[in-house]
């Protein structure tokens, strides 16, 4: 037990576990922005068993950390561009978020009938279950590219590998207070909502890239979110205000 007296340990540890829920923003903001698609009674349950399986995909890849470096290995060349198995799961995950994203920036912009249909129309227990189902399927093929790319960046920070698996647990514990809060903002917002949107189109655009090689830094996008949603705090605001003093 004298380990857990290192200071060294327990710095890694809030290290990494910071740069976990960093890594996570844009996890936890898909995952709420699916959710947001169920019925109601539907949506705390998927949000937990999509952090859930999140948190047990980083646990299984840190615990086969000999295969998963082996996928930073080139399988092939394409045009004198080396393919590694890594590549491929972030070319595949970026491509997946990016049509997501877009197909959701497109209902929500302009297909308002289709994300609200008529409520006279209650789906059938069937179509309810095949809906919940279907949304836990596509957090799950995005949490494992992102759980990749996350497991990769501890291994360069952290050589032992209890500490890495307790900071991703930490981190998950941390998402699934933040993330029904958000969600809840996410989905009361429609412009916040467009703008995660877009958020997500950068993050799959930036998968894309790293596929080829083509390093983008997430500082960068997170810099420029953070931006945009301090400008549309401001309109939102502003709106309200001017909705009170309409009122008055």
């Amino acid at each position: 037990m004298e380990f857990l007296l290192d200071p060294n340990l327990w710095i890694a540890f809030a290290m990494l576990t910071a740069l976990e829920i960093v890594l996570g923003i844009d996890n936890i903001i898909f995952i709420s922005i699916l959710v947001g698609r169920l019925p109601p009674e539907q949506r705390e349950r998927a949000r937990r068993l999509g952090l859930g399986f999140a948190m047990v995909t980083r646990v299984l890849l840190l615990l086969s950390l000999s295969w998963v470096m082996g996928l930073t290995s080139d399988l092939f060349n394409v045009f004198g561009q080396g393919i590694s198995g890594r590549d491929i799961v972030l070319l595949l995950g970026g491509l997946f978020l990016l049509y997501k994203a877009s197909h959701e920036i497109f209902v929500e912009v302009e297909a308002r009938d289709e994300r609200n249909p008529d409520e006279s129309a209650t789906p059938s227990e069937a179509a309810r279950k095949g809906m919940f189902w279907g949304v836990i399927g596509q957090i799950a093929v995005i949490d494992i590219v992102f759980s990749l790319d996350s497991v990769i960046t501890a291994v360069g920070m952290v050589d032992q590998i209890g500490v890495m698996i307790a900071a991703v647990m930490a981190a998950v514990g941390v998402m699934l207070v933040a993330a029904k809060s958000i969600g809840d903002f996410v989905d009361s917002h429609p412009s916040v909502k467009v703008l995660a949107l877009a958020f997500l189109v950068m993050v799959g655009m930036a998968l894309t890239a790293e596929a080829f090689d083509m390093h983008v830094p997430k500082g960068y996008i997170y810099a420029s979110m953070a931006f945009s949603l301090a400008v549309e705090a401001l309109n939102i605001r502003s709106r309200k205000k001017r909705l009170a003093a309409a009122a008055h």
